[in-house]
């Protein structure tokens, strides 16, 4: 389909709070789940929000098996994600480092459940609940945090944890960032 342009932290776009998918298994919903991916893989990424392509939609993408951006996460599978509810396992949180493709250039330490229950709906409107821990959580918890305007560095504790890629992983190809 297309590769779309991805909105910068700044834009007002991505603070908004995406609306629900009302009807499923449509031409435009397989486009728009078509042009998250193209989107995604053309970026590098690990997951893509709607509203990170201005579609002011409930819709979230992610997995891999390698990720460039992450090289030592482990894979999580491919998933389309419409309509999520993310339920946490407990309380226990665990910190890591995240980047955004709407933050370009940019990594910071961000506090994240350490175990998620997450549902949600498929393009056709099936339903999807699983259990995730680690890097697969944190993926979720970050792309749907797009769904309610919430970008990474809003949920920074400590900003000197929070710089350039390539200051902070000079081993890193910092454009992959971009």
């Amino acid at each position: 389909m297309a590769v779309r342009e991805i909105l910068k932290m700044g834009d007002p776009r991505l603070l908004r709070v995406a609306q629900p998918v009302r009807e499923f298994d449509t031409p435009a919903l397989h486009a728009l789940v078509q042009d998250l991916f193209d989107t995604m893989r053309a970026a590098n990424g690990a997951g893509l929000a709607a509203p990170q392509i201005g579609v002011d939609l409930a819709v979230v993408i992610f997995g891999f098996a390698r990720n460039e951006r992450y090289p030592e996460a482990p894979p999580v599978p491919e998933t389309v994600l419409i309509n999520p509810q993310i339920e946490p396992l407990g309380d226990e949180e665990e910190e890591g480092w995240e980047g955004c493709l709407s933050v370009p250039g940019l990594r910071g330490v961000v506090p994240r459940f350490a175990r998620i229950r997450y549902s949600g709906f498929d393009v056709q409107g099936r339903r999807i609940e699983r259990e995730a821990e680690g890097f697969h959580a944190r993926v979720v918890q970050h792309e749907c945090d797009h769904l309610i305007g919430k970008l990474y560095p809003m949920r920074v504790r400590d900003f000197t944890r929070f710089g350039f890629t390539s200051v902070l992983f000079p081993g890193l190809d910092a454009s992959a960032d971009d």
